[in-house]
């Protein structure tokens, strides 16, 4: 990897975006059921997992390109809107019509929804060409790949591309649900982010204690996966590693909303080690960014002096060497005893 100046990141940070969004978020005094509400707050903003994570960095002062699929009005509606939001954008037009996300946000009683969308078919040169421009900018660097695969697109796909990441010298970093997450371990990418739903999806079975989530991290990171982060909501996150295991518990906040704090968390998971930071310094920006976004309204995203406000109060516990764990995990969900495969 090319020596790092200055605390800014070595090599390029390529976010890939398959299925963007445009995303809208109402507010509600209260859902009634058959009868019209009126919204006391609306919000529109460019959506989509990797779309979070390209504006975070750059909330970070972390530069980064996003390349992404559009289609449509929607879609030259979404290219406008991240004009300001990104330090650099691909946009490549495909047909159809980009999807619309929209939340709902109960006041009474505090409750959220959410409804995403499809998204268009992609065909495959849009993907090979779009994926031919991210494997580039990524080169002796990061690339991310997060989120929804949209209609024409194989469970497979992040997967092969972490392989080509790696064969460029460049680092993988996942945020997927399974199937395509499970398949993308099997590539051995640098980084995966699952929250602790989607890993006991991935086991298939239940985490119910820390140690449980984080000896079955250990099993991935054994299986390949250099670092494992695993969010566990408003009790803080996890992150695994070959020598250590670290956890950090969620600061106070006044919760707002929920969307897009999991893509701001692995955005500065990405900051971190890009920038060459220690595990315990990754983790503690990680938690900072979701927090910091958790409090914002809708799919506002963190903003900086909040991040580095609540980094301040987050401390990180060096759990230590983990045990080697009594179950082998097979990406996909099946577990082996480690007795009964030696036996």
């Amino acid at each position: 990897m090319p020596e790092q100046k200055s605390g800014q990141p070595a090599g390029g940070i390529a976010v890939l975006t398959l299925n963007p969004s445009v995303d809208v978020t109402y507010e509600v005094r209260q859902l009634i059921r058959e009868e019209k509400v009126h919204a006391l707050q609306t919000r529109y903003d460019p959506g989509g997992n990797g779309i979070n994570v390209g504006r975070t960095l750059k909330r970070l002062g972390v530069r980064a390109e996003t390349f992404c699929l559009v289609a449509g009005e929607i879609g030259r509606f979404l290219e406008r809107m991240l004009e300001q939001e990104l330090d650099a954008r691909h946009c490549l037009q495909i047909p159809g019509e980009t999807r619309i996300n929209c939340t709902l946000l109960q006041v009474e009683p505090r409750v959220q929804y959410e409804v995403t969308a499809q998204g268009p078919c992609v065909p495959p040169w849009a993907l090979e060409a779009l994926s031919t421009g991210f494997l580039h900018a990524a080169r002796a660097g990061f690339g991310v790949l997060t989120g929804s695969l949209p209609p024409g697109v194989s469970d497979g796909t992040y997967a092969g591309l972490v392989r080509r990441l790696r064969d460029s010298g460049a680092r993988a970093v996942v945020d997927a649900q399974a199937p395509a997450l499970a398949a993308a371990i099997t590539a051995r990418p640098f980084l995966i982010k699952p929250n602790r739903y989607e890993l006991e999806m991935l086991c298939g079975q239940a985490l119910p204690t820390r140690a449980h989530v984080v000896a079955t991290a250990r099993d991935l990171q054994r299986a390949g996966v250099e670092w494992v982060c695993v969010s566990l909501g408003a009790e803080g996150a996890v992150l695994v590693g070959a020598e250590d295991a670290y956890y950090a518990r969620t600061p106070r906040i006044n919760l707002r909303s929920t969307v897009g704090a999991g893509d701001a968390m692995l955005a500065g998971l990405v900051a971190g080690f890009a920038r060459g930071e220690p595990p315990d310094a990754v983790l503690r920006t990680g938690v900072a960014c979701g927090s910091a976004t958790a409090e914002q309204f809708g799919t506002l995203l963190c903003a900086p002096e909040d991040v580095e406000r609540l980094g301040r109060t987050i401390d990180v516990e060096r759990l230590g060497p983990v045990p080697v764990p009594r179950k082998i995990l097979e990406p996909g969900g099946a577990a082996t005893s480690r007795a009964r495969a030696s036996g």
